[in-house]
């Protein structure tokens, strides 16, 4: 599988790995945390995780023009590293809950998050652009598009881990305070906290709350501050392990720093790989193919990352976690996508080079689109396994309604089958479009255009919270089928344009 490939693919990879499981850490915790420490609503809560992930990929952009000028892409990413390493670190400071200041104990979380989105946005796109530059040589070139995906499945290793470490010490952490995990007790506990509660509703929390409780329950008031500060001191351990796997992540690319390639070095004048300078009309197409794809993406991304929000809380409310003697969390859902991608992309791999084998591979244009198309059926999953599902007011404890019980749940089956197409369709997408990146992109903008690309992601990011917003307000499938919507217009507008990239990919 990796014959033929750069000897620094490996390195690369492992030291991406620990950017990975803080990510996926983030993914599977960070909206559920925010609710459950601070009572936020999915809404409010999705506008701090859209702007954290818009942050992530929009410092990415500002990562690259960094590297760029600086011409230091190396010490650049190990920065980088070290940020993402403090970020995880305040957020990994236990404080009591339920806090005594929201709008303080909030900022001091929003000011970890960015730490750790700047120093991500250092680190992200400047690694890709070295790898790129291994695959600039001739000798490797012409599996830019298979050293891609080998790169992603092998940074995707960490993730696979991130959310069972989370879950893991949340759930040990509440078994030693003599607590069970339950996934609608922490908006339960700030609904009667709060006075929010009908006394209908009292009864129900009263049995939610003997249920998770090894010892009867005869103060509602202090099983709700003992709940909520067990399950969140939890939370913020998992984040503390993010910080080992940062680490490591430091500790192997240091041992393998002098082995990487640097893509400021010969870049511009072409001298080591063969390149010829370009005339200013050929960088300018370049640019524009690059702009006209990052645009089209951004609907892309605007669905695909609702894992982490709309679906995660799908997980939480609708989704039974019980299969047979086996329960599990809201989080581990998100462990899916990096197993798959794991999992698929040696196939995917070897199915593409079948095909060029046989001359008939398709253009990294037609792979993202086909993976845009991807996209859209795994939607169309949700939205037909989501009729008839109650709306989320009449669930939500905070808004006067009752959780459901595991009998009106969907199965989860309905969420492993959705990750896995999402995935499917990622890798037709995120690593070809990281692949075309490298191989259009004019050389002395290789960190710009990486960034670029991640630029794109923020914005689709950016608008994440919109999902939240209709999460609470309109019919569950009717929020699907605007994320249908949307991948629709993605494959159809790439589709559109493919000739001319595939013109300007040459």
């Amino acid at each position: 599988m990796l014959k033929g490939h750069p000897k620094g693919l490996i390195a690369a990879s492992l030291a991406n790995m620990g950017e990975r499981f803080g990510f996926y850490t983030m993914m599977a915790i960070l909206v559920l945390f925010l609710q459950a420490k601070f009572g936020l609503s999915g809404t409010n809560a999705g506008y701090i995780y859209s702007g954290f992930y818009f942050s992530i990929y929009m410092l990415a952009l500002v990562g690259g023009i960094i590297a760029d000028k600086l011409k230091n892409y190396k010490g650049t990413i190990m920065v980088g590293i070290i940020l993402m390493g403090l970020g995880y670190l305040i957020l990994a400071i236990p404080t009591p809950t339920p806090v005594s200041s929201v709008p303080f104990f909030l900022t001091i979380t929003i000011i970890g998050l960015f730490v750790i989105a700047f120093g991500n946005g250092l680190f992200k796109g400047n690694l890709q652009a070295l790898v790129g530059q291994m695959y600039d040589n001739p000798k490797y070139s012409n599996k830019r598009d298979s050293g891609f995906s080998l790169f992603y499945a092998f940074i995707n290793v960490g993730a696979i881990f991130a959310p069972f470490a989370g879950v893991g010490i949340r759930s040990w952490w509440l078994k030693k305070h003599n607590f069970t995990y339950d996934a609608s007790l922490p908006e339960q506990c700030h609904a009667y906290l709060g006075g929010n509660m009908s006394s209908e509703n009292i009864q129900n929390f009263q049995e939610f709350a003997n249920n998770a409780s090894t010892t009867p329950i005869n103060d509602l008031t202090l099983f709700s501050n003992d709940y909520l500060n067990v399950f969140n001191t939890g939370f913020h351990y998992a984040f503390g392990i993010a910080i080992i796997a940062m680490l490591i992540s430091l500790t192997v690319y240091i041992a393998n720093k002098n082995r990487f390639p640097n893509p400021s070095d010969s870049k511009s004048s072409g001298e080591a790989t063969g390149d010829i300078k370009m005339e200013a009309k050929e960088v300018a197409q370049r640019i524009y193919a690059l702009l006209a794809v990052f645009a089209v993406v951004i609907f892309f991304w605007f669905s695909f990352h609702q894992n982490g929000l709309t679906l995660t809380m799908f997980a939480k409310d609708y989704t039974v976690l019980k299969i047979g003697q086996f329960e599990f969390s809201a989080e581990i859902f998100q462990s899916m996508n990096p197993f798959f991608v794991v999992f698929l992309t040696p196939i995917i791999v070897a199915i593409f080079g079948w095909l060029r084998s046989k001359g008939i591979e398709p253009s990294t244009p037609k792979k993202i689109a086909i993976g845009m198309g991807i996209a859209m059926l795994g939607f169309v999953v949700m939205l037909l396994g989501s009729f008839n599902i109650p709306l989320f007011s009449e669930i939500s404890p905070s808004m006067g309604g009752s959780p459901l019980i595991e009998s009106a749940k969907v199965t989860p089956f309905l969420l492993l089958g959705t990750y896995f197409i999402l995935t499917v369709a990622e890798l037709f997408i995120s690593p070809m479009g990281i692949s075309f990146v490298s191989k259009v992109a004019p050389p002395h903008l290789q960190g710009l255009m990486q960034g670029g690309w991640l630029g794109a992601t923020a914005l689709g990011n950016g608008l994440l919270f919109i999902g939240a917003i209709l999460y609470e307000q309109i019919p569950i499938w009717m929020t699907w089928g605007i994320f249908v919507v949307a991948c629709a217009i993605s494959m159809f507008t790439v589709l559109f344009m493919v000739k001319w990239l595939e013109r300007v990919a040459k």
